[in-house]
């Protein structure tokens, strides 16, 4: 059964793993947004194929691979777009600094908290950053227009989107992805959208819905990956999807001498992906929404901690400010859980909970959990 896929345990320990090498072999890692789960066996092979050719130089996106991409927006999401539209990337965090490069102005407006990455894009692009916090509203984390509207300064030309949202959770509908587009349409702002957890949808009320479909006449640059849904950071790909010739040039432009070329490898992973019609990402979202499940159940049941439900990615987002803790993840790691720190994505008191990994080693960190909560209740 597919489900024994993801049940298996994978030793990690001893590969240069990032996510398994952070902390001591008494500390179970729960941190960064990377699966302890095998790629489809399908992509690895589509991997092991390329690797047999023997040659791996330097590589122009291969046109089945663009064809793939094209194919699966339209599948997916209804999206026509033209191949001229897209730029390849080694992955979503260059694409997300050229975009705030280019936009223009002397500010970006970043609503928080995100991933922390985009934290740093300000600072990149030698411009200021404007942070908004979501609003914790009837159990789920929304934008508020008027306060994002009241941020802005003259000189604002971009907004920078998460969307499913790291690490919230929240998987942004219509309603409200039709009214930030009318903010940014209203005050001149290029939207620029993270969607690489986009095929993470784990309500089965929720759906993805790329942004800029509802908005084609707004400057938007939409990045996407297979490397969340598939697991493939390793062999990294992203593409930037523009539709304004403008902003696609001054995007190519600031490309050049900055970003490294994809490699044959990331693209034979992306094409797998792209073309995917088995059942291993449906089995995948099943087994992460039972993960949610039992990670929300278990949170449910401590004092001082609370999470909102997870509509998309793996992320669990834990408020511990009631346990009054100085140094939250440090507290965890001392009881044996490696946990992202709020502080970093612009919420200090909160933790981030990845729960992609084999059921028995969620339900091993949900005892160190508890034992950490207790300890400090």
């Amino acid at each position: 059964m597919i489900a024994d896929y993801f049940d298996a345990p994978v030793d990690r320990r001893g590969t240069a793993s990032t996510k398994w090498s952070r902390y001591g072999p008494d500390v179970l890692p729960f941190w960064v947004a990377d699966m302890d789960f095998k790629a489809p066996p399908g992509l690895l092979e589509a991997v092991a194929e390329r690797l047999r050719h023997g040659v791996l130089g330097y590589t122009d996106t291969p046109a089945p691979t663009q064809a793939a991409f094209i194919g699966w927006l339209r599948r997916r999401y209804g999206w026509e777009v033209s191949a001229e539209w897209l730029i390849w990337l080694p992955g979503v965090v260059p694409g997300m600094n050229l975009a705030g490069r280019v936009a223009g102005g002397d500010s970006l407006l970043i609503p928080t908290p995100v991933y922390h990455p985009f934290l740093a894009v300000p600072r990149h692009a030698g411009k200021a950053s404007i942070t908004v916090a979501l609003t914790l509203q009837d159990g789920r984390w929304v934008m508020d227009m008027e306060r994002l509207e009241a941020a802005l300064t003259p000189d604002t030309r971009a907004l920078l989107l998460c969307n499913p949202q790291n690490p919230t959770g929240r998987v942004y509908e219509r309603s409200e992805l039709m009214a930030l587009a009318e903010l940014c349409r209203r005050r001149g702002l290029t939207l620029v959208s993270d969607e690489i957890h986009c095929e993470l949808v784990l309500d089965p009320t929720r759906r993805h819905i790329p942004v800029a479909t509802l908005a084609p006449d707004l400057p938007t640059v939409t990045l996407f990956s297979p490397n969340k849904a598939y697991n493939t950071p390793g062999v990294g790909s992203a593409v930037a999807v523009i539709p304004n010739p403008a902003l696609r040039l001054a995007f190519r432009r600031a490309f050049g001498g900055l970003i490294s070329h994809t490699s044959p490898l990331a693209y034979a992973a992306a094409q797998w992906a792209y073309a995917d019609e088995t059942d291993w990402l449906p089995a995948l979202n099943a087994y992460l929404r039972r993960n949610g499940d039992v990670l929300q159940d278990a949170v449910a049941r401590l004092p001082g901690v609370a999470m909102t439900h997870v509509e998309g990615t793996y992320l669990g987002w834990m408020d511990v400010r009631e346990l009054g803790l100085a140094a939250p993840a440090e507290h965890f790691e001392r009881h044996g859980l490696g946990l992202n720190d709020g502080a970093a994505f612009g919420a200090p008191g909160f933790l981030r909970f990845n729960f992609g990994c084999p059921r028995a080693t969620l339900e091993a960190g949900l005892t160190r959990l508890e034992g950490a909560v207790l300890a400090a209740a």
